[in-house]
């Protein structure tokens, strides 16, 4: 095997000598050298400078801010509150007014009136929309009045701030939206734009969004209780679960929260077993457990408030230490609990007590409401799923009362996290800065409102230009993060949804491969340091299939003045780059000519990088008409211009001439077919990528950006020669051969040494013709010489003569794998129309085996960026929309038809008289939780060579199935040469190692219907990569394979095949799908990160005496004995209960 393996080293070092060109592209470089100079990049240098420029451009925007937070205090202390204002005396732009709206069920949707002032607008590139700059537009809330004098008042003021809008823009034209958005849920933004319509109805609200929140008040630790004893039921029971859904989303990073429920006993809702970060992944584990609280049992208030308060007094744990509250969510009781008050909070009253009382009842309210006014906090009332969202949010008002009352100490300038934009901007930060009410009352006591938040945009693409880029290689590039170690600026940030309400919050952490020493780095950065240290890591393909160990070195430092930190990462031949000069005018044009297409069958064809060479270039996804744009330009223009980037444009000009050295020197000389080759390119830094000849450009499906090739990439991280099959995932079939022409990347960096100074400016290679070079690996990998005959040297394994992979193809499969695990070559003609999947997919066995003699090593990761299709929601049961429905012995209880179970059926039924559809099988939820598509997490697991590094034989033992293998790396390649016994049988099987992206796959659990011998009969199963899941389990009339197919064998349940027949389909609640990967015990070791530097959550001057009011109401007793007999017939008629129930 080691001859065999010596031939193919020398066969593949002798191509790539003759065709790569890399000697001789080396002395092309050295015979140009006075056309460039070499310049060296410091990083510490690059960073200061960086960290300075993005310090300046957000001190700009920090200066209009506070200009725009200053005039709104004013303008509000100088309003005169006008009780009988009218829609009519107010002036302005509606966004609204001119949206339109598509109804659910397609219907024409009347527009309401509007006084809206009627504009024109223009296009604007900077707001990628129509703006006018005259106006500032106002958008409201729609489940607010806009005619309600609270609003117009509002609106009145407020108009003063189009002239400090108009300056700002004047001072600073690149300004993007500044907006106020007030605590009344107005927002006033410029400049003026139609509002962006979503599909259904619009839920927009100021006061969620991710900078109103941060801005808004301090941070937060919150314990939300929910009462489910046996009185909550039905809808209560579901009010309340949409609540606590809608008070998470009150909740910032900075923010520390747990959620439990409590009857008799208080119990976490969730794994969660103390406070934890209230990011996104948290809050979704919350809103998904919180949907499976059940009513039971009685109520003890004591239980969940003393569950609460020793939750807020652990202190071995991370959380905000600033703000502490309590918020319970219950339906009423007698309970005051002073006796857990005053052990726990009295006299200090540093935690507030917010109390919520929820759904229409005939309890006494005085209990809630004595308890939030006797801890500093507030009662509310949510009767109904309209007042979820403006009752579960107004709590911000109350903490924000320390920090009116605090002044200017409170007035800090705060940077969000990245988010999209609202209105189209794409992803932005978010500067806000608190606006205060400064009237005082008549006995000159301080006003302690919160007016709302100023924030004003700026686009993290406009962040972005002020970073170096072309300099730095493919492999170098900035990064920043912020206080969370949340990315404000990476090349892995690539968020995949467009208008997520939800902040894109990616780790630095989790947008790299974690390690230790990039966890002390984030460290420093988070604490304000400044350092640099040179690393070797694990880094991940651009195409994500391959794990390299690279070295780099990190530089960081502060951003002045913000709570950001600055990162540049450079590979060791990145510390020198070529700068060209092209002073040579006569040359100029020479060069340019061969970017001309009538040169490209000549000199072959080229792709340019899509690059932003000049202002006025018109970039174009298809690089053919990109071409076109550029050459059209370079016609007006010069490489000189002041339009232009120099840098790019004589970069791009100079390595077009040394490429078209290339093919003169060494391609045209050379016949690609005597060695199967289809083609020969080279890539560079500037932009250029030539492929030769002309009519290979056909079939050419990399990247026209060398700097996006994961070829490109790979190859100036590896040394030798880089092969890169075409790439098919698990469910690619056979093509037609004879038609389809399958190539094979080896490439291999260009390595100069100028003054001893080492870099890589280019990448050169060849592409193989699969099936011819298939032949030739017979041939290399077996003992036939050029005198040899086939058909005389035949073996098998009972001769004594030496078995090879050619003689013997039908005995032996000889495969050549990458270091990603990916088939390269085969002697087996069936796979060839595999080469390209992961060798798992061709031959399960053999790859458990060299992985378990530890050939490849296996990296797992999460991409945390992923969109996953809307969860189906799950039904509780067969009662329609989990209605309680009484026993008999309830029936005969005259107590039962006083309780507050049986009030509860009464708000169900007034409920389904307004609203048709509660009678059905969807889910009520609240409006936020409509379905769309949700961010999700896809686990990805990828392969590399270990350090295993020499000829090894084994065998794999499976009785008379057993083995035998023998593998080798071969020299100055990326590829692995297998050769191993066919198997005997199919009974030698092991598990399929798995190297696609999964989310993850879901089981019902298991149903015995009557009549079935109480066997087990299987849940469906989700599709692997899908992002589909079932909640409901099913039995079929036939049984078919899992979904997930090779991933597990047989049922979960080890039922065999059931027979047929059956067509019962049973509703119940599946099990909850796969989590955040171990998201329940990542919250025991929570990532380091620092909160806002200030608390402002006590000044002994605040007024509390304004902490809510209640009311309650006393139903009937005949009507509710009547409409409750009603519901019990309607819902009995409509929904017969199954023959058969999931156990």
């Amino acid at each position: 095997m080691q001859y065999w393996a010596r031939r193919l080293e020398q066969e593949i070092d002798g191509v790539m000598r003759i065709f790569g060109g890399v000697q001789q592209l080396r002395g092309i470089y050295n015979e140009n050298r006075n056309l460039f100079e070499v310049k060296e990049n410091v990083p510490r240098k690059l960073v200061e400078k960086v960290a300075g420029d993005i310090e300046s451009l957000l001190a700009k925007k920090v200066r209009a801010l506070k200009r725009l937070a200053n005039a709104a205090e004013k303008f509000q202390k100088a309003h005169h509150w006008q009780d009988n204002i009218r829609e009519e005396d107010i002036e302005y732009y509606d966004s609204k007014a001119d949206t339109e709206y598509d109804d659910p069920d397609g219907e024409e949707v009347e527009r309401e009136k509007s006084n809206s002032l009627k504009l024109e607008f223009t296009d604007d590139a900077n707001f990628k929309t129509k703006v006018n700059y005259s106006y500032a537009a106002v958008q409201i809330p729609t489940d607010i009045y806009k005619g309600s004098t609270v609003i117009l008042n509002e609106l009145n003021w407020t108009q003063a701030l189009e002239d400090v809008f108009i300056e700002n823009r004047k001072e600073d034209p690149s300004l993007l939206w500044q907006v106020f958005g007030s605590a009344t849920g107005v927002t006033r933004y410029y400049p003026a734009t139609p509002w962006r319509a979503p599909n259904k109805i619009d839920l927009y609200d100021v006061r969620r969004r991710p900078w109103y929140i941060q801005g808004a008040s301090s941070p937060k630790d919150m314990v939300i209780i929910v009462d489910v004893s046996g009185s909550v039921s039905g809808l209560t029971l579901k009010l309340m679960k949409t609540s606590v859904y809608e008070m998470l989303d009150t909740l910032s990073d900075d923010d520390y929260v747990n959620v439990a429920s409590f009857n008799e006993k208080a119990k976490p809702v969730s794994c969660f077993k103390h406070l934890v970060q209230a990011n996104i992944r948290n809050k979704k584990v919350f809103k998904e457990d919180v949907q499976g609280m059940v009513a039971k049992g009685t109520t003890d208030y004591k239980a969940g408030f003393e569950y609460a308060f020793d939750q807020l007094q652990n202190s071995n744990i991370t959380r905000a230490n600033c703000n502490k509250m309590i918020m319970m969510f219950t339906d009423g009781g007698e309970d005051r609990v002073q006796d857990v008050f005053e052990k726990y909070n009295w006299p200090n009253k540093t935690v507030r007590v917010f109390t919520f009382s929820v759904g229409q009842h005939n309890y006494d309210v005085t209990p809630l409401q004595w308890m939030a006014c006797a801890n500093k906090g507030y009662y509310f009332e949510i009767p109904s799923i309209g007042a979820i969202r403006i009752n579960t949010q107004e709590y911000l008002d109350v903490l924000g009362r320390p920090m009116v009352l605090a002044g200017n100490r409170a007035k800090q300038v705060q940077w969000t996290n990245v988010y999209q934009d609202a209105l189209g901007l794409g992803l932005v930060v978010t500067g806000t800065l608190p606006v205060f009410n400064l009237t005082e009352d008549s006995s000159d006591r301080k006003n302690q409102l919160i007016l709302g938040v100023m924030g004003i945009d700026v686009a993290l693409n406009d962040i972005k230009r002020l970073t170096p880029r072309y300099n730095l290689g493919a492999n170098g590039y900035v990064f920043a993060i912020d206080l969370n170690g949340y990315v404000l600026l990476h090349p892995n940030l690539q968020p995949q949804i467009i208008n997520f309400r939800e902040p894109v919050t990616l780790d630095f952490l989790d947008a790299e491969l974690e390690d230790e020493n990039k966890e002390e780095i984030r460290r420093s950065m988070i604490d304000g340091n400044d350092g640099q240290r040179f690393i070797k890591t694990l880094i991940k393909s651009l195409d994500e299939q391959y794990i390299d160990e690279v070295f780099r070195t990190y530089t960081w430092a502060p951003i002045k003045s913000t709570n950001y930190s600055l990162g540049l990462v450079l590979p060791p031949y990145s510390t020198y780059y070529i700068q060209a000069n092209l002073s040579d005018q006569i040359l100029q044009v020479k060069y340019f000519e061969y970017l001309l297409p009538n040169s490209f069958e000549s000199e072959g064809h080229v792709f340019i990088a899509p690059r932003e060479y000049c202002k006025d270039l018109d970039l174009s996804d298809n690089n053919t008409e990109f071409l076109e744009n550029f050459i059209a330009l370079m016609e007006k223009v010069t490489p000189d211009s002041k339009q232009c980037d120099n840098f790019l444009l004589h970069n791009l000009i100079l390595d077009t001439g040394i490429t078209q050295q290339l093919v003169e020197r060494v391609w045209k000389d050379q016949d690609l077919n005597t060695y199967s080759l289809l083609a020969v390119f080279a890539a560079t830094d500037g932009g250029i990528t030539r492929v030769f000849p002309n009519k290979a450009a056909d079939d050419w499906e990399e990247e026209p950006e060398p700097f996006n090739a994961s070829f490109y990439r790979r190859s100036l991280d590896n040394k030798g020669y880089i092969f890169k099959p075409p790439y098919r995932d698990a469910g690619y079939r056979e093509l037609d051969l004879e038609n389809n022409t399958i190539g094979i990347l080896v490439s291999t960096a260009v390595e100069l040494s100028i003054g001893g100074k080492t870099l890589k400016p280019a990448v050169v290679g060849v592409k193989l013709d699969l099936e011819a070079w298939a032949e030739k690996f017979k041939v290399l990998a077996s003992n036939r010489t050029d005198r040899d005959q086939l058909g005389s040297r035949r073996c098998d394994p009972l001769t004594s003569c030496e078995m090879d992979c050619e003689a013997n193809n039908k005995d032996l499969i000889c495969v050549l794998i990458d270091d990603g695990g990916f088939l390269v070559l085969s002697n087996q003609e069936d796979h060839w129309y595999q080469v390209g999947k992961f060798f798992s997919e061709v031959d399960a066995n053999l790859m458990s085996a060299l992985y378990n003699n530890s050939f490849y090593a296996r990296k797992e990761s999460y991409d945390f960026q992923s969109v996953c299709a809307p969860e189906a929601q799950s039904n509780t049961g067969a009662a329609p929309r989990g209605v309680f429905v009484p026993t008999v012995a309830d029936l005969l209880s005259l107590a039962w038809w006083t309780s507050a179970a049986a009030w509860s059926l009464f708000q169900q039924f007034l409920y389904g008289l307004t609203y048709s559809s509660w009678f059905q099988t969807e889910e009520v939820a609240g409006d936020s939780m409509e379905a769309r598509e949700t961010s999700c997490i896809m686990k990805q697991t990828q392969y590399y060579f270990s350090t295993v590094n020499a000829t090894y034989n084994a065998i794999i033992d499976c009785g008379n199935c057993s083995r035998l293998f023998h593998a080798q790396r071969l020299a100055n390649t990326n590829l692995l040469f297998v050769v191993a016994d066919k198997p005997l049988c199919s009974q030698c099987e092991s598990v399929k190692l798995l190297q696609a992206e999964v989310r993850g796959i879901l089981w019902c659990p298991s149903c015995v219907p009557p009549g079935h011998g109480g066997r087990a009969v299987g849940g469906q199963a989700g599709s692997v990569g899908q992002g589909r899941e079932v909640r409901s389990c099913e039995v079929w009339q036939g049984w078919k394979e899992p979904a997930c197919g090779h991933s597990v064998r047989g049922w979960p349940w080890g039922a065999p095949r059931a027979p047929t027949a059956l067509s019962l389909v049973v509703s119940l609640t599946c099990k909850a799908p796969p989590r955040d990967p171990n998201q329940c015990e990542l919250v025991d070791r929570p990532r380091y990160r620092k909160g806002p530097h200030i608390c402002f959550d006590y000044n002994a001057t605040e007024d509390t005496s304004d902490c809510g009011r209640g009311a309650s109401f006393a139903p009937s007793l005949g009507v509710l004995l009547s409409l409750q007999l009603l519901l019990l017939y309607s819902s009995a008629s409509r929904h017969p209960l199954p023959p058969a129930a999931c156990l």
